[in-house]
């Protein structure tokens, strides 16, 4: 088996919230009707906006109309924005428990910067200048900054601080290599100050296509993660009493948050906020227990980013602001809030 789940559910589980799980599901159910209606959004509002009717022919009826060339384009959108959001969410949901700070995201850990290094090596060394391009070097580049920084933080022997510091200090190296590429060669500046922002407007089926096994990949095993991490937030020997293996359990979630965050960050270019706030606000909640947590990241951050890229097509009409912005802008005051209001709960 590829986790180690402790024989004792209830006992590998911290507390949970006065109300039982029913509540909690009930409100899953309604996270996921407001996730729908926020898709449908997504698909609807733009430039050119579109009635039910329009979008329903486009869906299900369509003749090659414009409103339906649209509604297509703007289906594969909404799609990237789904499984981008689900996956930033579950990556930052994951590192929050590996690394036992409610603050963390997968920035803390490099992997932002190392996609954004091999992209810009890519179009400044190898001459990549397609989105289809970008998401392989995106991809590569965040999972050897992953590597690096398991084998820095102690491999094997991994902590929670060895990990945030091999994490920071590879992130500084190399957002200081990026600086000076894009300083030295303009072209590779104009080309990567678009990606570099973050956006949903470049997607495609193909776009979609390349990075779906991993994010499929990578979701199946952040949530089979959830009760090892349970019991490793009760610290290392009470885990192992309850029959999880720290090591492995590190390992694994630092595979999954790797393959989660770096195929939304190949496919988007680096969001920030979703994989930090989400998971954070969700645990206000539902409590530490990992396995409420991951699926209402799952279906809220997916949310957040879809609700960023709309509100960033209604305010700049007829052009639009990148996803990115938006919840850099939107994400930052939200933060700041829960932050003051609620004592962040302990992993």
């Amino acid at each position: 088996m590829l986790v180690d789940s402790p024989p004792d559910e209830r006992a590998a589980a911290p507390a949970a919230r006065p109300g039982g799980g029913g509540k909690r599901a009930a409100g899953l159910v309604v996270s996921a009707a407001v996730l729908a209606v926020v898709a449908l959004a997504s698909i609807a509002v733009g430039a050119k906006e579109l009635s039910p009717a329009e979008v329903w022919h486009g869906l299900f009826q369509d003749s090659g109309t414009y409103g339906d060339v649209v509604v297509g384009e703007r289906l594969s959108r909404t799609v990237l924005g789904l499984l981008a959001g689900a996956a930033l969410g579950l990556s930052g949901a994951v590192l929050q428990a590996l690394t036992r700070n409610p603050l963390a995201d997968p920035g803390i850990l490099g992997i932002n910067a190392g996609a954004s290094a091999a992209v810009v090596t890519a179009i400044t060394y190898f001459g990549v200048t397609s989105l289809s391009g970008y998401v392989w070097f995106a991809f590569l580049g965040a999972a050897a900054v992953g590597a690096l920084v398991w084998f820095l933080g102690g491999s094997r022997g991994a902590t929670p601080v060895r990990l945030a510091l091999a994490g920071t200090a590879i992130s500084a190296a190399l957002y200081g290599y990026l600086q000076a590429v894009m300083i030295m060669d303009d072209a590779a500046l104009g080309r990567m100050r678009f990606w570099t922002v973050g956006s949903l407007a470049s997607a495609t089926h193909g776009t979609i296509a390349q990075v779906l096994p991993f994010l499929a990949a990578g979701s199946a095993l952040a949530l089979l993660l959830a009760r090892p991490l349970n019991a490793m937030a009760m610290g290392d020997d009470t885990a192992r009493a309850l029959g999880a293996d720290p090591d492995r359990t590190r390992a694994l979630a630092m595979l999954a948050a790797t393959v989660l965050s770096g195929a939304a960050t190949a496919a988007c270019g680096p969001i920030v906020f979703v994989g930090l706030m989400v998971p954070h606000a969700v645990r206000s909640f539902t409590g530490p227990d990992l396995r409420w947590i991951l699926p209402y990241a799952t279906v809220l951050s997916p949310v957040l980013l879809l609700g960023a890229d709309v509100v960033g097509r209604i305010v700049a009409r007829p052009a639009e602001l990148q996803v990115g912005v938006v919840t850099a802008v939107l994400g930052g005051p939200v933060f700041i809030l829960l932050v003051r209001r609620r004592r962040a709960t302990q992993l």
